[in-house]
This record gives structure tokens, sequence and C-alpha cells, in this order.
């Protein structure tokens, strides 16, 4: 009895460790299976892993190459846009200089058709040319009276001219004492009136500054001026006339014309003498224009205050 229940319970043992080695087999296997799908699942992940880190490198790779893309083709904008200014500026200038053409054109047209009418005045013109030509040649032989007759009176006064703030004329050869000695006075034109602004020896001289306003013979004011000098210093030495024998005037001009140019020919080298000059200029030729009263007024002493700055 005691061996068969000892058999049965090896059968169960032996039963039980079947199982168990059953179990355990089927377990083991289990555990296989999970292992080997664990690491099949490990190495899909490392792959997996691997492919994002490529993946990556090639997107930073694929970012850069799109931002210098981008670069690229703002780039691109700005040249397309400066290239399109220009071609704008371009079509304009080539526009402004189509009109500004047609302007040249037109005004070429006009200075043809100017120059059509002006060659029409000229062909008219020049005849009055010609006469003007003539003219001035009669004002160069004028002037060369004029400096004669100015040259004369120089050497006939004794006197000098100085230009300041007006006309001073100085004479000498007038005291017997001093023939150095220098009687001055100052004449100015203002508008058509001669004024006297200084005297020395102090004279009266508004009677004569009245008769030259008058007359407008300012040479012979001039001429006068140095005879009241003489009587003056004759009063003052011997309290009478002048005995002192004055230089020869009759012949002097009483009426002169003086041009504001000068050449240096004198009338003189032609054997011209003094009245012959005044006589010429007064006469003047046929067809030459008589200067008017403003200018004849003027004329002396412009001539007067370029010869005394030539001087």
């Amino acid at each position: 009895m005691e061996k068969s229940d000892g058999r049965d319970t090896l059968a169960r043992i032996a039963e039980a460790k079947l199982v168990c080695e059953r179990k355990i087999s089927l377990q083991k296997s289990k555990i296989d299976s999970l292992h080997a799908f664990y690491v099949n699942r490990f190495e899909s992940v490392n792959s997996t892993a691997q492919q994002t880190t490529e993946l990556q490198e090639k997107l930073g790779k694929l970012k850069g190459k799109l931002r210098k893309g981008e670069d690229d083709l703002t780039e691109a904008h700005t040249v397309r846009a400066r290239k399109e200014a220009k071609r704008v500026a371009i079509a304009k200038s080539l526009a402004a200089m189509k009109e500004k053409n047609a302007d040249l054109k037109r005004v070429v047209e006009e200075q043809r058709a100017t120059k059509n009418k002006y060659a029409a005045l000229i062909s008219q013109r020049s005849k009055v040319l010609a006469d003007c030509q003539e003219k001035c040649n009669r004002s160069k032989e004028h002037i060369e009276l004029m400096e004669g007759a100015i040259s004369w009176y120089n050497r006939a006064l004794s006197f000098r001219i100085e230009n300041n703030h007006g006309v001073k004329f100085i004479f000498t050869n007038i005291s017997r004492q001093n023939s150095d000695k220098e009687y001055s006075f100052v004449i100015v034109l203002k508008g058509n009136t001669y004024n006297v602004l200084e005297c020395n020896p102090a004279l009266d001289t508004q009677k004569l500054v009245q008769e030259l306003n008058k007359s407008n013979e300012l040479f012979k004011f001039v001429r006068i001026m140095r005879q009241k000098f003489q009587e003056a210093e004759g009063a003052r030495v011997h309290g009478s006339a002048n005995d002192r024998q004055s230089l020869d005037v009759s012949q002097a001009p009483s009426e002169v014309q003086v041009s504001t140019n000068y050449r240096q020919e004198s009338p003189w080298k032609k054997g011209l003498k003094p009245s012959e000059c005044m006589s010429r200029t007064r006469e003047g030729k046929e067809g030459h224009e008589v200067p008017s009263p403003g200018s004849r007024r003027a004329a002396p002493l412009k001539a007067l205050n370029k010869h005394a700055s030539h001087g």
C-alpha cells in the first residue's frame, strides 16, 4: 500500500515536473521571443534615430541652401528693380531727347528765318555802315586836331592839369619874382553847369562862371583866369596893372569841342597852326554830325580828365 502511494506521488511529481518543464519551456520561448522582439525593436529604433540624424543634417543643409536661394532671389529682385528703374529712366530720357530734338528743329527753322531776315537787314544796312566808317575817319582827324589844340594851350599858357575831384588847372610863369610859383583853380561840371570849387589865390569868379555856363567856352575861361592871376600878381607887387608882358594868345580858339579819346600823332606835324586847327574844328566837314549841347559842354572836361590821367 505504501509502495503504491509512493509510486503515485512520484508519478504526480513526475507529471508536475513535466508540466513545469513545459511551462518553463513555454515561458523561455516567450522570453526568447520577447528578447528577439525588443532587440529587433531597438535595432529599428536605432536605425530610425540614425536616419533621423541624417535627415536633420540634410534638413540643415537644405535650410542653408534655401536661405541662400532666398538671398539670391532678393538680390535678383533688387537687380530687376534697378534695371526696371534704369529702363524707365532711359525711356524718359529718350522721350525728352525726342521732344528736345523737335524743339531744336523748330528753333533751327526759326533761326533760319531769322538769319534770312538779318541777312536782308545787313544788306540794307551796308551803306549805313560805310557812312559810319567815313564818320569814324573824320572823328580820328578831329581827335588829332583837338590834341594839338590842348598841347598848344599847355605850351602857350604854361599850365598843367591834374584830375581829382574835378579838373585842376595849375599855372606857372606868372610871378616875375618866382616863375615856379603855382596859381590854380579847380572846376567841375555837375549836370550841365560849371562850378569853381577852389581858387588859389582867391579871385572873384562868379561872373566869369556865369559867362562860362552861357557860352560854354571853357578854354576862353582858362585864358581869362590866367589873365586874372597875372593882374592879381601885378597888383600885389606894383599896386597897379600887371607890367609883365603876357603871352600872345590872340590866335587861340574861343570855342573847342574835345573828344574823350586821344592819339599820339599831333596836327603840328602836319604844319597846322592853332587857329587853323580850331577853324577846321568849328567848320567841320560836309555830313559831320553836330554834338548835342550837353555833350558839347561835357566834352572839354572829359578830354582834359583823360589828358591829365595820361600825363
